[in-house]
């Protein structure tokens, strides 16, 4: 074997190994979300949607809100933001030694390096107050019209 193979072979093995934090971690991840009570409705800025508990599977690249309601209840929303991960940051310095610049590139690229904060999403929904009924009144009477001098009775004929 001569030595154009062996470095075409070795550039080979280096460019499918591009990316370790890609190849082992993906590019997705997922985020649990919990409530208390469940059954709450999610909407994601990302236009997902599903009912507590549940789990969203979206791009690590992406930083998006999460907002949590139930009917009776105050909503929250929380901010989800990424960060580099302990897993990511390993996977990117491995590229050292194995995928170099490519694989680093193709790691910041796709985002694998990152990871999603907080997950999981716990919420303890607050309900809201209760209105009590106002008390009951009595309905306001209309004032009386002053009335006419009663009629003088007649007397009994005899």
């Amino acid at each position: 074997m001569g030595v154009g193979f062996r470095a075409t072979a070795l550039f080979g093995a280096a460019t499918l190994l591009a990316g370790c934090a890609t190849v082992t971690r993906g590019l997705d991840s997922q985020i649990q979300v919990r409530s208390e009570p469940a059954g709450a409705e999610v909407r994601t800025s990302l236009s997902q949607t599903c009912t507590t508990p549940c789990t969203l599977k979206v791009s690590r690249k992406d930083e998006f809100s999460v907002l949590i309601s139930k009917d009776g209840f105050k909503p929250v929303e929380v901010e989800v933001k990424n960060r580099i991960a302990g897993e990511g940051a390993a996977g990117f310095a491995g590229n050292v030694l194995v995928g170099g610049i490519v694989g680093m590139g193709v790691d910041a690229a796709t985002g694998a390096t990152l990871e999603h904060y907080p997950n999981p999403i716990d919420v303890t929904l607050e309900p809201l107050p209760r209105h009590e009924p106002a008390p009951a009144r009595k309905p306001r009477q209309a004032p009386r019209a002053p009335t006419a001098a009663p009629a003088p009775a007649a007397s009994p004929s005899s």
